[in-house]
């Protein structure tokens, strides 16, 4: 809410560049009642796009009114739009495997009020982490996976992240490639943390590749999952300096406090709807 206490929103939009895109859209919130609190916009020149987030509080109308009255402004300037209530948080369901350090994590600043995410189910192909879900009092879904039983799991998984209505699907060091059909289902809305500043040292165990390369920096990668491993369009990366002391033990170590910092980072930006997909890419409005 704003601090009038009218109902606050988000609008993210993005379309081809012209005159007058930021005049349009500031006129039209002004018609119907909008007050700006927090806007960006950028123009890509490579691709001729313009990219914007508005925030802006409103009384005026209902937020499906105003999603009706948006689609009319839109469709002239061929906008790609959406429009979010700040007061929702996002419903998302986190996967992960036998490395908890993300989960956990995750789990302690959506409690603590950091994230504004609606954290509704966990599911994993292990079991290791079915207390930690307990004490969050969040549902905890165990689907194991083979070569022979994928398909049926992701069926699961898909039921469940489908049942619970999920915006966000979070791979929290969720160690199984996910098919092709998958990917596709959850375009845009599922983030994976890689652990390598990619597209460095790509695939399984990249501390191992690293480390034999000799690296003087280790660092982490938040994208989105596509079809293409860790191939999708990068949200966040870090990194941590290394030297020629460092085990692999040791840059394990220095690599999961920066794989879990570059997820959250990648998690509250999505979620508070700053993240904007431009191609292969993504516009970051911090």
């Amino acid at each position: 809410m704003s601090a009038l206490n009218h109902p606050t929103y988000v609008l993210t939009l993005s379309c081809p560049d012209r005159l007058g895109l930021v005049h349009a859209v500031s006129g039209f919130l002004l018609e119907h009642g909008g007050n700006i609190e927090e806007a960006a916009q950028y123009n890509d020149p490579d691709t001729g796009l313009f990219f914007m987030r508005v925030q802006f509080s409103c009384a005026k109308h209902s937020h499906e009114a105003l999603r009706t009255q948006l689609g009319t402004f839109a469709t002239p300037f061929a906008m790609q739009w959406s429009l979010h209530a700040t007061a929702q948080p996002m419903r998302t369901v986190l996967l992960v495997s036998k490395e908890g350090h993300c989960l956990n994590d995750l789990l302690f600043r959506w409690k603590s009020g950091l994230l504004p995410l609606d954290i509704r189910a966990i599911v994993s192909n292990h079991r290791e982490f079915y207390q930690l879900a307990a004490s969050y009092n969040v549902p905890f879904h165990h689907i194991p996976v083979t070569a022979a039983t994928k398909a049926q799991a992701e069926a699961k998984q898909l039921e469940i992240i489908q049942a619970e209505g999920a915006e966000l699907v979070v791979l929290a060091r969720y160690m199984q490639i996910l098919s092709d059909d998958l990917c596709r289902k959850l375009a845009g809305r599922a983030i994976n943390i890689h652990h390598s500043f990619l597209p460095s040292f790509k695939g399984a165990k990249p501390y191992y590749q690293a480390h034999d390369r000799g690296v003087k920096l280790i660092g982490a990668t938040a994208h989105y999952v596509t079809a293409d491993l860790d191939e999708g369009p990068i949200i966040e990366q870090d990194v941590a300096r290394a030297d020629h002391s460092k085990t692999v033990e040791d840059l394990t170590a220095m690599g999961r406090d920066t794989e879990s910092q570059v997820l959250a980072r990648a998690v509250k930006w999505h979620s508070e709807h700053r993240v904007l997909l431009n191609g292969h890419k993504t516009v970051i409005f911090k």
